[in-house]
């Protein structure tokens, strides 16, 4: 299987993602955890031009071409080669990420998001968790979280609100493989709402 956790920032998503790996791993699972962008040299060299620097170095266009470039990377040197391994993949973000930052949050560039996404990934999870939190809250821990990679926090708390607006309307519009997890609570919590839905 191919899972990704999706959110907003500050959501917990890392987290979850670890906890249900290392839970499947436990029961004897072999399990990839990996990360967007990044999870392959090249991809993790784009990461840091994209979370890096202020709030509006790239223009969404652009931003959406180098997630694009990230993500095409990670599929063709770490996902198709461990799913074509038997083994199962948990990324932390992927596509749906893109649809809701560039496409609905940063710019009104769903289209184009889409067709990219057809022409060089053309891959859906088989299951997509959406950690659902109040934006304030998920700003208040990416503040707490601290470190280099800020550069959508920011974009303030209005920004946040957008994505969440955007994530829970991707659900909505892929209800067979989208769940969103009540992302309130201790990670134990939050993990058996993910294990429960999974």
């Amino acid at each position: 299987m191919l899972i990704s956790f999706e959110g907003i920032d500050g959501c917990g998503k890392t987290t979850q993602a670890r906890l249900l790996a290392d839970a499947l791993r436990a029961e004897g699972r072999d399990i990839l955890l990996t990360r967007e962008p990044g999870g392959s040299p090249g991809a993790e060299e784009i990461r840091r031009l994209l979370v890096e620097g202020v709030g509006e170095r790239w223009s969404p266009e652009t931003e959406c071409l180098l997630f694009t470039a990230a993500r095409r990377d990670h599929l063709e040197r770490s996902i198709r080669p461990a799913l074509a391994q038997g083994r199962s993949v948990i990324t932390d973000r992927f596509a749906d990420s893109t649809r809701v930052y560039q496409g609905a949050a940063r710019g009104d560039l769903r289209a184009m998001v889409d067709r990219l996404h057809d022409l060089m990934i053309g891959v859906e999870p088989d299951r997509t968790f959406v950690m659902d939190i109040d934006p304030a809250v998920g700003l208040a821990r990416g503040a707490a979280r601290g470190g280099a990679e800020d550069r959508f926090e920011s974009l303030g708390l209005p920004f946040q609100e957008r994505l969440a607006q955007g994530f829970r309307a991707l659900a909505a519009e892929y209800p067979d493989r989208v769940r969103v997890i009540d992302g309130r609570g201790e990670p134990a919590e939050v993990a058996a709402r993910v294990r429960a839905a999974l």
